[in-house]
């Protein structure tokens, strides 16, 4: 089955021949010069660029205004995800109408992992809460290395199997370990704003969350390390330069990440730039995209050294900053990161009909299944040997949701583009992987929430047990309350309103007391109920908080907090002073008093960090 495009067919070459996306030069002339020819190509390169830019950025206004649309009406059920994807899928649909678009709409997947992508890990790094990531990093990594390779081995040897078979599309070796590492790449976004909207265990959410920031640049280094290995090499001995390829781009990439965040702290806490916010934010921009181009230089992860460089530069650099520049600075990155994603989402739709596809059904639903199979080998059997060694066990229950919650996204189809094999097993691939996507975030992702309460709900025996020795449960008004509260629970699937649904605000008593230890004074740490701290977090907690990060004196918190009264102060007085404020309408002093509470609540919250 093929589904062509004839309107953007020089796109779809741009997109999946040569990968360059950049215009052929115009031939020279009879009679030219080739001073002629390159003039008129670069003047043909930018007119063509300008349109994209266009292009992209109005798609991008377009699905702003779409969003900020599901939070006025309050649609809280529809995930802003897949309210983008359907907007991209509504473009391109317009697109194949009209015709005669070029190829604006289409941009070299190159961008996807120069300028799209870094600032999506970089985000997912800094701003995820370290207490409970780090009190589960033996966890999280488990499942996101091994995991991972575990699901791409599943994936990739069912792939060539099936196809060896003869009962689907035949793929090489290569190709279907390549796209067993890509297709591997979680992106469980509905499934994480579900699980806050619920407020499920915090050791449930860090083990997803912490496994899918980890698991994209796992997948990415994964699938460049098999399409590495060359056809004619075969045996163990690949096998091995494979693996050893695989763990040196690993160590090496999350080494440069490191060193340059810790860089950036030592920086910021020798160079006193808090009087000069502007300068300090510079200084976060350049550090946290330095690691990624210096990393892509060697020819390592620059994925991997920005998601490092995120965790370690919010852990130690962030400390740092004056109050204005750490609000500035968690704004900006947010910000980026959104745009960068809803582009992303809106490419994804817009793929769907302005792209040339073949399609495999055989071989979607057979992906379909191994991909649901390759989960499955990695959280039960990985879960049931983590539970030997930890304290809070991961329940059944818990592994369940896990399993289900391995939804595909921005990542794997970015990669799928990205994918180096032959053309026809391209198109194939990145329909296949469309689809996937597709499936995941729409099924998957929609049918979380009713097997979650499902799952929470007790059999009858069960119920009958439970209020026979808990009578006050057991009362028809305890019974009334609790119905009442759970329809009141608002579940909001938007990761725009009230900030972003990534944002863990689920803190554990571990990192809770942690939180109460960091600036604490000589001796040996201790957590919750006096037990002492042990590995990773003693030794950050005595040693490299103390060494990294500034120990400010009162003098300096008092002057951060003056600077950020100031600064609001006039920030309200020139709402006030607007024309819109000199009116006589009423409901203006409500603006202003409310004004004045999220100044008092902002000033009160960066004291609190600050101190």
């Amino acid at each position: 089955m093929v589904m062509s495009t004839p309107s953007v067919s020089a796109a779809n070459q741009s997109l999946l021949g040569n990968g360059s996306g950049v215009v052929s030069p115009s031939p020279i002339p009879p009679g030219g010069s080739a001073t002629t020819a390159s003039v008129n190509s670069a003047s043909e390169m930018e007119h063509t660029v300008s349109m994209t830019l266009f292009f992209v950025l109005a798609v991008l206004g377009l699905c702003i205004l779409v969003i900020h649309l599901l939070i006025k009406l309050k649609l809280t059920y529809l995930p802003e995800s897949i309210a983008v994807v359907f907007v991209g899928a509504l473009i391109g649909l317009l697109l194949q109408l009209i015709g005669n678009w070029r190829k604006e709409e289409a941009f070299p997947p190159m961008i996807f992992f120069l300028v799209i992508l870094p600032p999506i890990i970089f985000e997912s790094g800094y701003n995820l809460h370290k207490g409970n990531f780090f009190h589960n990093i033996g966890s999280i990594l488990l499942f996101a290395i091994l995991g991972t390779v575990i699901s791409a081995a599943v994936i990739g040897a069912g792939v060539y199997l099936v196809g060896v078979a003869g009962i689907t599309y035949q793929l090489t070796l290569v190709e279907s370990f390549a796209f067993g590492s890509l297709i591997s790449a979680v992106d469980p976004v509905a499934t994480l704003a579900i699980f806050q909207a619920m407020k499920v265990d915090p050791i449930l959410y860090m083990l997803v969350f912490g496994e899918s920031i980890l698991n994209d640049a796992v997948s990415i280094v994964l699938m460049t390390t098999v399409i590495q290995v060359k056809p004619e090499d075969g045996g163990l001995h690949a096998l091995g330069l494979a693996v050893l390829n695989f763990f040196k781009t690993f160590l090496c990439s999350a080494g440069i990440g490191t060193v340059f965040a810790l860089a950036s702290a030592l920086l910021l806490k020798w160079v006193d730039l808090r009087k000069t916010p502007s300068l300090e934010v510079g200084i976060m921009l350049i550090f946290s995209y330095a690691p990624y181009c210096l990393a892509e230089g060697l020819h390592m992860s620059g994925i991997m050294a920005i998601l490092f460089a995120g965790i370690v530069m919010s852990h130690y650099t962030h400390r740092n900053l004056s109050p204005v520049s750490q609000i500035t600075v968690q704004h900006t990155f947010r910000t980026m990161a959104f745009l960068a994603e809803t582009l992303v989402f809106a490419y994804l739709g817009l793929a769907i009909f302005s792209f040339s596809h073949l399609l495999q059904p055989s071989l979607v639903i057979w992906c379909i299944a191994l991909c649901l199979l390759g989960r499955a080998f990695n959280i039960f059997p990985l879960s049931f040997c983590l539970n030997y060694f930890r304290q809070h066990k991961i329940t059944l229950k818990n592994q369940l949701i896990m399993w289900f919650s391995g939804l595909r996204g921005a990542i794997a189809f970015a990669l799928a583009i990205h994918l180096d094999v032959r053309g026809e097993t391209r198109q194939i691939l990145v329909t296949t992987t469309l689809v996937i996507v597709l499936f995941t975030i729409l099924v998957l992702g929609g049918s979380t929430m009713p097997l979650m309460k499902c799952l929470e709900r007790r059999p009858a025996w069960m119920q009958t047990y439970y209020y026979y020795n808990n009578p006050a449960a057991g009362s028809s008004r305890s019974r009334r309350r609790r119905r009442r509260a759970r329809e009141k629970q608002e579940v909001t699937l938007s990761k725009t309103q009230m900030g972003a649904a990534m944002d863990s605000e689920q803190y554990s008593e571990f990192a809770e007391s942690e939180v109460e230890l960091s600036g604490g004074g000589p001796g040996v740490p201790v957590g919750p109920g006096g037990h002492k701290l042990q590995g990773f977090i003693r030794l950050d907690l005595r040693y490299l908080m103390p060494f990294f990060t500034r120990t400010f004196t009162h003098k300096e918190v008092t002057e951060g907090r003056q600077m950020m009264t100031t600064l609001t102060d006039k920030w309200c007085q020139e709402v006030r002073s607007t024309p819109a404020g000199e009116g006589g309408d009423p409901d203006d002093k409500e603006d202003d008093e409310d004004i004045d509470e999220e100044a008092s609540h902002a000033e009160t919250s960066l004291t609190a960090a600050q101190q």
